[in-house]
């Protein structure tokens, strides 16, 4: 069993750029988290939130990770994938305005502990508690536990205390945790 922090501000992680990136500097911030493969287009992820969202920037932080275990769908190099964004999908000189960090396992062995964490604290998505994975042959990952990310888009919302929220099933339109995120925006001071 992977090592779980206990606050969500003893995590680090590091970007594409390379730079580790301590929590703590999310300390009174809404976060969420989505993970991503950069080879699928990122239409309905959190570059939709509408610009009431985006205006309160400074409040909410967004994270975006590309995941190589969920079925190999994250064929880029961690430098390659901005400029996979940029030049081909979605291309158009594409940059994202969201903080995106290298890609790892989010189950199995080697979970990333941000992961770890996260499943700890929700073990399954909020609008989908039974389903897990359509196809089981696409289980490539060991240990499997019921707690494990079933695909990309499965997205986590933490508080500006801190506290993990909910958890969003790849269904889960990104646009529709807007009211979820505003809720919490009310929270911080």
């Amino acid at each position: 069993m992977a090592y779980i922090a206990k606050s969500f501000y003893d995590l680090k992680a590091t970007t594409l750029e390379g730079e580790t990136v301590d929590f703590n500097i999310f300390r009174g911030r809404v976060v969420l988290i989505e993970n991503v493969a950069s080879i699928i287009t990122f239409s309905g992820t959190v570059d939709n939130l509408s610009s009431e969202t985006c205006s309160s920037i400074r409040k909410i932080a967004v994270t975006t990770w590309t995941l190589p275990v969920l079925f190999l769908q994250e064929n880029c190099e961690n430098n390659e994938i901005l400029n996979s964004l940029k030049y081909v999908r979605p291309g158009n000189g594409y940059e994202p305005q969201f903080t995106m960090f290298e890609k790892c396992d989010v189950n199995g062995k080697d979970t990333h502990l941000v992961f770890a964490y996260l499943k700890d604290k929700l073990p399954y998505p909020n609008d989908d508690a039974t389903s897990f994975m359509l196809y089981p042959k696409y289980i490539i990952w060991s240990p499997v536990h019921r707690s494990d990310i079933a695909w990309n888009f499965e997205k986590f919302l933490i508080g500006p205390e801190g506290e993990p929220f909910k958890r969003y099933s790849k269904k889960f339109k990104t646009i529709d945790i807007e009211s979820d995120i505003q809720r919490l925006l009310k929270l911080v001071k």
